[in-house]
């Protein structure tokens, strides 16, 4: 507890863009989030006031980091298992917990515990060779993908196998992998819900999400055209999947929508880049969600604030050309309606770097508002 507010200390390891939004959200909550970066130039370290430095692979630095918190939480989802139940042992308040956190880092561990959920997913099994990649693929057909079991994300870490000597290939490398099906997809979704110890939930419009490379570069809030029962099957299989799980805090569950329904893709247990969009189009944002969350604080009122919301990832263009601060001048002028996200980051070709938010009555105007502002950041025209 902090002695001068009288309120809650939030630790947040991880001093990413997600931990610079929750310090946002934080602020509102008469708390100043304290973060644990890798670096002073991290985008949470140049905002927030409670910075330590350390490394979240170093169990000193983080129960050096946990003591004077009320609960700690993450911003990314790679703090090995081991060190947060050691975390857990010392008596600190950790969400979400080990045993939960695990379905989020280990792809292998979160198919086995779908599949027993019976939750809806595309076929897949686990890889030892190349021949377990062929024997799937005569199953299922060519081509399938492979996953490596921890650590991918946007877009890293997944790969489109065509034939055998490409499953030969990726095998060599020595990566721990499953292979899944490619599904014939119409689009992906997302739903995005939150649980509190005590078991409260609370369930965000389900979305859509746009990818291109692997790399989401759009969300709209509410996915357009999704029918309500489909859209309450969703809801209530993410509220369903983080009650089973036991999830504490934010969970984003990224799906796909086929001819034959729902299937599971991914699991996130954190503030999600899904969510951006609650920032501005929902009664409560998913940063301030995830503090209640973690807190056991009644969940906020999740409701859209406008029929149409779409938020755009703004990506690192090439070097040179017009300054962003330039480029920032230029689209508030076209559109004095967008809402920026900066992060603090260096830029660089393809990294987020931002996102922008845009709302109004019907999607495609609203669409094409945040693309345009997206656009005239990442290339100056």
């Amino acid at each position: 507890m902090d002695e001068r507010t009288g309120l809650p200390v939030v630790g947040m390891v991880g001093g990413g863009q997600l931990a610079r939004m929750t310090h946002q959200a934080a602020i509102a909550l008469g708390q100043s989030l304290r973060v644990l970066a890798a670096s002073p130039e991290d985008g949470a370290a140049l905002v927030a006031a409670d910075v330590r430095i350390g490394s979240h692979t170093d169990l000193d630095a983080l129960r050096a980091f946990a003591k004077g918190c009320d609960v700690v939480t993450f911003d990314h989802e790679h703090v090995p298992q081991g060190h947060i139940e050691a975390l857990t042992a010392d008596g600190f308040s950790v969400h979400p917990s080990a045993g939960a956190l695990r379905y989020a880092q280990d792809k292998r561990a979160m198919r086995e515990r779908l599949t027993e959920l019976g939750a809806p997913a595309p076929r897949w099994r686990p890889v030892d060779s190349a021949a377990d990649i062929v024997e799937f693929a005569a199953g299922v057909g060519w081509p399938v993908i492979a996953k490596a079991v921890r650590g991918g994300y946007d877009g890293r870490g997944v790969w489109l196998l065509a034939g055998e000597e490409a499953a030969a290939d990726l095998v060599a490398t020595g990566t721990p992998l499953i292979v899944e099906e490619r599904v014939p997809l119409r689009r992906e979704l997302a739903a995005l819900v939150a649980r509190s110890p005590f078991g409260q939930v609370a369930a965000y419009p389900v979305v859509e999400t746009v990818q291109r490379a692997g790399i989401c570069v759009e969300v709209l809030a509410p996915a357009p055209g999704l029918d309500e029962d489909t859209a309450v099957a969703a809801q209530r299989l993410a509220i369903r999947i983080a009650t089973e799980l036991d999830v504490v805090g934010l969970l984003a569950v990224e799906l796909f929508e086929t001819g034959a329904g729902l299937f599971v893709n991914e699991l996130a247990m954190r503030p999600h880049n899904s969510g951006h969009w609650t920032i501005e189009g929902a009664r409560t944002s998913q940063f301030e969600q995830h503090l209640r969350a973690v807190l056991d604080y009644p969940m906020g009122d999740t409701s859209l604030t406008a029929p149409a919301v779409v938020m755009a990832n703004v990506l690192g263009g090439e070097p040179g050309g017009m300054p962003l601060d330039e480029r920032v001048h230029h689209m508030f002028a076209q559109d004095p309606g967008i809402r920026l996200h900066l992060y603090g980051k260096q830029v660089r070709p393809g990294r987020k770097i931002g996102h922008v938010a845009a709302l109004g009555d019907t999607l495609d105007p609203v669409r094409a508002r945040a693309a345009r502002a997206a656009r005239w950041l990442q290339e100056g025209r």
